[in-house]
């Protein structure tokens, strides 16, 4: 039998417009879509007739699939499947079921006859045109089915939010007039979450908690409120519970408001319970009276008092609880398994199948092979043992007195190596070695450390009483930074010893030009001449080196450092611009930058043929990156996310992982 739990594993039921994009669509990529007037007509027949066939196959295994997944009404279980009648109306439900296979039936009858037809095709329009009416017509019997096809889609949805009711398991049903603290007890004893609200009808369908009872899993079902009225007159949330009471086996619970709070009076609802009690039968009963935080049975007046011992007469067991204060909830809970659990004990043991275990059972009772008295042997040491009596002085000292002897637990800490079975009892409180890395951490430890450590301390305190840490000098912890130190001091005295004995020139001092010199030396009286010819002649000599050097012929770099060339003592020509930026040969014409001095690309050839030779290769390898546009061997982007080679088109038949 299939159970509330297999009711929800269905899938989505499509409409009639979707069912048929699917199919069709399906049947548009699965097969093959060219075709030409010059082939073989009984090529063109086959082509033809295979999408018939593909169409009808898709529409029986999409229809296949629905009636399948649909459970039958006769094969469920009693309680579901009154359920169901209740919820969606059992011969509404069997006729869109039926009206589905009549479809599918239909269908196949068209696929069958076109595709005889296409046999006797004598060309491609007729082909063609008995495929497009055979298709028309699968299409035209789908589109009828559109409303059996969105009733099919309610009911699963509505299926898929019914509560797990299993209708074999241990359940506690719980009835009664509404708003008398149904759903509140049921918050109260399991982890549901049933909404509680102070007026009629709050749950208005089946809710069911679990809780755990002597290792036990229990289900509470929780059932819409019941008016006392005729069954034919009771609307669908009334019907829910009236389908539970009738088909669970489980303990009933009726509960009864004695305060009238819930807007019945204890008549009415006395009322309900002789009218339902032929649902009760075969069931353990518990009548439970809530809300005894306003009122409790004793304090009911006489004629109430008389009608609610009249209900526990029939056999019910009356017990008093309040959800408000949670006074009783738990005796309630626990009244209920136990009879329940008796219950089942009790119907098992009435049924056939008892016997047939009990015949299975053998009891084996030993029998005596002769007439002599064998006791059981109990040793002396044992008879002869003192009884442990606490306030007996001389009694047994055991463990538990040692520890409150010596500050109790978590104080005493037990003495584990006394019990060691060792050849020698001396060596039972030796230190065991600590290895760490394979090795003794015992022999790396100074047994002299401790008493190094209080003469280092007896040493600083005596520094300290003599005043050796009261000057400012630095106290230095080796002779190295002793050593280091005084080697700066050195450095620093010689730097200020030679920056003493240098004569501090401005910037400018140094920009002089021959013109300026001359003038002052001719000033002086002296002749300047000789100087000036040197001038020139060392500009000369430093102009040719750099032509040598790779300079371009008739011009000339002027150097413009003050110092000259190293180890030059020259000096600033008339008329030389002094920026690094351009300069300015002896015809006066703007000299450029120099290149360098050798091709980088030509490095590690020997010739010009090899070096063709390189640039062909290169061109030919980075050809291939030209042609995607990358930027160069490191570029991995993909401009184009979705190339239409993949994403166009008619799909071939095999796995399409690769899309």
């Amino acid at each position: 039998m299939a159970s509330a739990k297999g009711l929800k594993a269905i899938a989505p039921v499509p409409t009639a417009n979707d069912f048929l994009d699917i199919v069709l669509s399906k049947t548009q990529r699965k097969t093959p879509t060219v075709i030409h007037k010059n082939f073989k007509i009984s090529r063109i027949r086959n082509f033809y007739m295979r999408k018939v066939k593909f169409t009808q196959d898709s529409f029986d295994e999409k229809l296949g699939a629905i009636l399948s997944e649909f459970p039958m009404l006769d094969d469920l279980h009693p309680f579901l499947s009154s359920l169901m009648n209740v919820l969606y109306d059992k011969n509404h439900y069997k006729l869109a079921l039926g009206q589905l296979r009549t479809a599918r039936h239909l269908i196949d009858q068209v696929a069958k006859d076109y595709v005889r037809l296409l046999k006797f095709g004598d060309s491609l329009y007729r082909c063609k045109q008995l495929k497009r009416a055979a298709l028309g017509r699968m299409a035209t019997v789908m589109k009828r089915q559109k409303d059996p096809l969105a009733y099919l889609e309610q009911v699963r949805q509505h299926l898929s939010r019914l509560p797990a009711i299993d209708p074999t398991t241990r359940t506690l049903l719980i009835c009664g007039y509404p708003n008398v603290g149904k759903s509140s007890f049921v918050n109260k004893v399991t982890r549901a979450d049933v909404d509680v609200q102070p007026y009629a009808f709050t749950t208005k369908s089946l809710f069911v908690g679990h809780l755990d009872y002597k290792y036990l899993r229990w289900q509470v079902v929780d059932t819409p409120g019941i008016l006392d009225h005729p069954l034919e007159e009771m609307n669908t949330i009334e019907m829910q519970s009236i389908t539970a009471l009738a088909h669970l086996r489980a303990a009933v619970l009726y509960f009864m408001d004695l305060s009238g709070q819930c807007g019945y009076t204890v008549e009415a609802q006395c009322k309900l319970f002789h009218s339902i009690k032929p649902l009760f039968s075969g069931k353990p009963v518990l009548v439970v009276c809530n809300k005894s935080d306003v009122t409790k049975p004793e304090d009911l007046n006489a004629d109430d008092r008389a009608l609610l011992d009249a209900v526990l007469a029939e056999g019910a067991q009356l017990v008093v609880a309040s959800c408000y204060n949670e006074e009783g909830v738990m005796d309630v809970k626990n009244a209920a398994c136990d009879a329940l659990l008796a219950h089942r004990v009790e119907n098992k043991l009435k049924g056939a199948k008892v016997n047939a275990i009990a015949n299975r059972i053998h009891v084996a009772m030993p029998k005596p092979r002769d007439d002599l008295v064998r006791e059981p042997f109990i040793p002396e040491a044992i008879r002869n043992r003192k009884k442990y009596e606490k306030e007996d002085p001389d009694r047994i000292r055991l463990e538990r007195d040692v520890q409150e002897e010596n500050g109790g637990a978590g104080v005493h800490s037990i003495d584990m190596r006394k019990d060691y079975l060792l050849s020698n009892d001396e060596w039972k409180y030796d230190i065991m070695p600590e290895i760490f890395d394979g090795k003794n951490v015992a022999d790396f430890i100074d047994p002299d450390i401790m008493e190094r450590l209080e003469a280092l301390e007896r040493e600083e305190e005596k520094l300290e009483a003599d005043g050796f840490y009261d000057s400012d000098e630095d106290i230095f912890d080796s002779e190295d930074e002793r050593h280091v130190e005084a080697e700066e001091e050195r450095k620093l005295v010689l730097a200020k010893k030679h920056s003493k004995n240098r004569t501090n020139l401005p910037r400018t001092a140094g920009m002089r030009t021959i013109s300026e010199m001359t003038e002052k030396l001719t000033e002086a009286g002296l002749d300047p001449s000789r100087l000036q010819e040197r001038a020139k002649m060392l500009a000369k000599a430093r102009g040719a080196k750099r032509r040598r050097e790779g300079g371009e012929d008739g011009e000339m770099d002027i150097d413009h450092d003050n110092g000259g060339e190293s180890g030059d003592d020259g000096m600033s020509i008339d008329g030389e611009d002094t920026s690094r930026k351009r300069s300015k040969a002896n015809s006066g014409k703007t000299m450029a930058r120099r290149g360098p001095r050798t091709d980088r690309r030509l490095v590690g050839m020997a010739n010009d043929v090899q070096a063709t030779k390189a640039t062909r290769l290169r061109n030919l390898g980075q050809r291939m990156r030209n042609m995607h546009a990358k930027a160069g061997e490191s570029d991995r982007a993909i401009r184009v996310k979705m190339p239409k080679h993949l994403f166009a088109g008619k799909r071939k038949m095999g796995k399409t992982d690769r899309r």
